[in-house]
């Protein structure tokens, strides 16, 4: 039986499994969401520390893909943020989302995305903290569903 937090049910976190969550919609007919670990933020939003950060950045659906930039914590030889400096869609396809709209292939876009930094060590926060706060806040979209990326 899945926790109730604010009416929305919450899963219990796994490392084994992902839980199963069948789909009933089409995908022309659902709306989607990112949710990234790759550092994507926009110019305006605060950098993430490089040297550990759990937080997470609320990207806006109508956000201008000019204004992000990528704040990263890697080392450059295992991940190189210069191209998606170049190209935000590579790591945060939000423009590609839009495009799928168009085309009809999904329903939309979602209203609001999700990004975060890998590489950030802090893993018990991220699992106590910011794992239940970004599922909150999926939940509590208009998102169907997430596609997931990293750097």
């Amino acid at each position: 039986m899945p926790k109730i937090d604010g009416g929305v049910a919450l899963m219990d976190m796994s490392r084994k499994a992902i839980p199963y969550t069948p789909n009933e919609k089409e995908l022309s007919e659902m709306t989607i969401a990112i949710v990234s670990t790759a550092g994507a933020h926009l110019k305006d939003q605060e950098p993430f520390n490089t040297d550990g950060d759990h937080t997470y950045r609320l990207i806006s659906g109508d956000a201008d893909t000019s204004q992000f930039t990528v704040t990263h914590g890697a080392p450059k030889e295992h991940y190189n943020t210069d191209e998606p400096k170049k190209d935000i869609n590579v790591i945060f396809p939000l423009d590609r989302l839009r495009e799928l709209k168009e085309e009809g292939f999904i329903g939309d876009v979602n209203n609001k995305h999700i990004s975060m930094m890998g590489y950030a060590m802090r893993l018990k926060q991220i699992l106590d903290e910011t794992v239940p706060q970004v599922a909150k806040e999926i939940t509590r979209s208009k998102a169907d569903a997430v596609l997931l990326t990293a750097g």
